[in-house]
């Protein structure tokens, strides 16, 4: 079945109808839509502002008789391409369809549409004493739909868990047209198939989400937060592995290298040590078990390598930590603004080995590598920083490096940000065939003429 390649008068005459002015052709509104930032773009041929879960059973309907790609975005904060329109056709974007529909404190969920900003949602759920756990670093200007696009995280998934750990239930549309409900609005739940989980993380590529019923999280009453400095990463490697074999659970354990402090010290001063590499280690609960939790931490953080722990000694000593790691993704993509930036995981026992390794393909290319990120779950950021035109023509087989590195040591290509169009071809070394089969039959079964978000994720036959 070949997709049609531009915007037939059928189809635009019943976008028209559905939409009414909240529908648009015009090339230069369209181009602002067909980006992410991978910093890839697409002209796509229309975009369109849906604000009901009517509107969007009609333009997936719509869409399939004419053939034609239609492609759900949040606010393109991806960084693999997900959103770009590379085969043409529809965007929806759901900026506008942004109601948090009920908050449901008593049985701790509440329901909003895709649209609603992670940030937004947090503040409307502190008045009633929750959070909901994921916490990308774009939270203030992300949407709750392209978090659970990709399976997006932050640093409290290695306490709290990711998306697919904070949903209970989700209201969608297929790309065949059918409109479900899957999921519960309970906590536990053993009917059929787990068809939220499913959704979650398929990038758009099954079903257009209209509705998610999100598990809340009670708001600790206290955290602290610890600093520990070592020689160099291999030795905060280790001390991670450490962390997480004691019983006390930190609610977020951050990693930066050497490198990372460099840039971090630019913004946030005398905060930020001048070491090999550093720990940002938080835990939370309830304020007189918290002392019995830090001293736990700081014995592990101990070892061979450490050169200086300390505990923050106020609100502005934490806020100075977290945002100088806030700080990171984008002053990279300043210093280098071909940065790839990838987001691979390994168990946490492997990280010396995944640090070492990345140090050998860094001088094997003779190209910087900055790691930082999630330590807790292994889930580090491995920023390659080409800076001319030879270091990025070496770049993408040094990546390949990478990804043969993190399968070698039981690792996964994604953690959060997904695989898009940035990691698709290499989905063939991280699955098997069988595996690649059955997830093309599940996409048929959904999408069976294939216009949800054509030629991302899944990798070519």
């Amino acid at each position: 079945m070949t997709l049609t390649a531009s915007l037939t008068a059928s189809l635009a005459a019943q976008l028209a109808q559905i939409f009414g002015a909240d529908c648009s052709t015009d090339p230069a509104e369209c181009l602002a839509y067909g980006y992410d930032n991978s910093r890839r773009s697409a002209q796509p041929d229309a975009v369109v502002f849906p604000t009901t879960h009517e509107h969007v059973v009609a333009l997936v309907r719509a869409c399939r008789d004419a053939r034609t790609p239609l492609i759900a975005r949040g606010r393109g904060t991806n960084t693999t391409g997900a959103t770009v329109p590379i085969a043409g056709g529809i965007v929806a974007s759901f900026e506008r369809m942004n109601r948090i529909l009920r908050i449901d404190a008593d049985n701790r969920y509440a329901v909003v549409e895709p649209g609603v900003l992670n940030g937004d949602l947090q503040t409307a759920l502190a008045p009633h004493g929750f959070f909901w756990p994921p916490d990308p670093t774009s939270s203030p200007y992300c949407t709750i739909g392209g978090n659970l696009a990709c399976n997006a995280a932050g640093p409290r998934a290695v306490k709290y868990g990711s998306c697919r750990e904070n949903v209970l239930g989700l209201r969608a549309v297929a790309g065949s047209g059918a409109e479900f409900r899957c999921g519960v609005y309970t906590t536990k739940g053993a009917t059929g198939y787990d068809l939220t989980r499913l959704l979650i993380g398929a990038e758009g590529t099954l079903a257009i989400v209209t509705e998610a019923t999100l598990k809340l999280t009670p708001k600790p009453a206290a955290k602290r937060t610890l600093s520990a400095n070592y020689v160099d990463v291999h030795a905060a490697a280790a001390a991670v592995a450490r962390i997480m074999a004691q019983p006390v659970v930190p609610c977020a354990l951050e990693f930066l290298d050497g490198e990372s402090l460099k840039l971090a010290r630019a913004h946030g001063g005398e905060t930020i040590p001048d070491a090999g590499a550093l720990l940002i280690v938080e835990v939370d609960g309830d304020a007189e078990d918290l002392p019995r939790a830090a001293d736990a931490i700081a014995q592990a953080a101990r070892g061979d390598g450490l050169r200086d722990l300390r505990i923050a000694a106020n609100a502005s000593e934490v806020e100075s930590l977290w945002a100088a790691r806030r700080a990171l993704s984008p002053a990279l993509r300043t210093l280098a603004p071909d940065k790839i930036n990838e987001d691979v995981v390994v168990p946490v026992s492997r990280l010396p080995e995944l640090i070492d390794g990345l140090r050998g393909i860094s001088t094997k290319y003779t190209i910087p590598i900055v790691g930082f990120g999630h330590a807790g779950n292994g889930n580090i950021h491995v920023n390659l920083l080409p800076r001319n035109a030879a270091e990025r023509a070496r770049a993408e087989t040094a990546l390949t490096d990478v990804f043969d590195l993190v399968l070698a040591l039981d690792g996964t290509l994604s953690g959060e940000h997904g695989i898009g169009l940035a990691k698709r071809d290499y989905l063939v070394k991280a699955l098997d065939p069988a595996a690649l089969n059955l997830m093309r039959a599940i996409k048929n079964q959904f999408d069976p003429d294939g216009i949800l978000n054509p030629e991302k994720l899944l990798p070519a036959r």
